[in-house]
């Protein structure tokens, strides 16, 4: 009866096959961590808190900076934009769209580049993207562009062996103006063009198409303050050549043109600005024999270049 009532007793002795538990509770554990790994500690929390602040904090730019992303509306600006290579990142189609001959050339171009992600969307939704604007279900997200620093245009054209040629503009605020200048910068051997960050065009998706594509082979750069950057090129042994209708010098007659050179282009209504002006070493004149007050920036720009071009080679 004894031996029952041990059997029926509340205690435990010890039992068999505890799968060696016992043991590997003695055994250590390794090195204590340190306090900023240990949960609970001061320590932990204070490195928690710096890194949700560097999570927090906004990824450094470029040198130069990055535009802002933008959108491409309607049928025929999106067609136009696929067209002429106008970089995209998203196509988005509104559901249920009337399927015409605009809309099969954009999904046909997007599907022979590759790289731009097609999305549906339904009409308020892209209503909401374009505040309204008569998309006619089709807006093209176009990327912002990545502007290189003033630096990168001259120390790229070293690198080449050859002598900077830069078109640098001030108060340009048309964007096809800009376009075409990059364009004439690209067939006459110009190593890039720069632009002010404020009041001046940049590199929408009109720059881009009036570029015809050589905006992806000849590099914007973008400055705080157009009129540093004009004298640290000067620093660095560049001549800085104006445009002005009252210029000294006739542009054929420049000898600078064949070195080193910034070709700084002003606006058509005003020109140059007054400490861009007084920045200038040279202040050159296009001749015009036909009697025409001014000429448009595109045009002047592409006109200097040409004559830089023929005195180079």
């Amino acid at each position: 009866m004894a031996a029952n009532n041990r059997r029926m007793s509340g205690k435990k002795g010890a039992q068999v096959g505890s799968g060696g538990q016992r043991r590997r509770g003695l055994e250590g554990k390794g090195p204590t961590p340190p306090a900023e790994a240990r949960k609970g500690h001061k320590k932990n929390r204070v490195a928690n808190a710096k890194a949700k602040q560097v999570q927090r904090r906004p990824a450094p730019r470029g040198r130069g900076g990055k535009g802002t992303s933008e959108m491409v509306v309607g049928r025929n600006p999106v067609v136009e934009a696929l067209r002429e290579g106008v970089p995209a990142v998203t196509l988005y189609v509104q559901q249920f769209i009337d399927n015409d001959e605009r809309v099969r050339e954009a999904l046909q171009l997007v599907a022979e580049r590759g790289g731009i992600h097609l999305m549906e969307a339904p009409r308020p939704e892209l209503d909401r993207m374009t505040n309204g604007l008569n998309h006619q279900g089709m807006v093209l997200q176009v990327p912002p562009y990545e502007y290189a620093h003033a630096e990168d245009l001259a120390n790229a054209a070293y690198d080449k062996g050859e002598d900077p040629l830069i078109v640098a503009l001030d108060g340009v605020t048309d964007p096809r103006n800009l376009g075409a200048i990059v364009r004439s910068a690209s067939a006459f051997g110009g190593h890039g063009v720069l632009v002010p960050e404020r009041r001046a065009a940049g590199m929408t998706a009109g720059a881009w198409k009036t570029s015809a594509g050589a905006a992806a082979r000849t590099p914007v750069a973008r400055a705080t303050n157009l009129t540093r950057a004009l004298e640290a090129y000067k620093k660095a042994g560049l001549a800085i050549v104006g445009l002005a209708a009252d210029g000294d010098t006739e542009v054929g007659e420049l000898a600078a043109l064949e070195g080193p050179v910034v070709i700084v282009v002003g606006s058509e209504g005003k020109g140059l600005s007054r400490l861009v002006g007084e920045t200038c070493d040279f202040r050159v004149r296009i001749p015009m024999p036909g009697g025409g007050e001014s000429l448009n920036a595109g045009v002047a720009a592409g006109i200097v270049l040409y004559e830089a071009a023929r005195k180079r080679s």
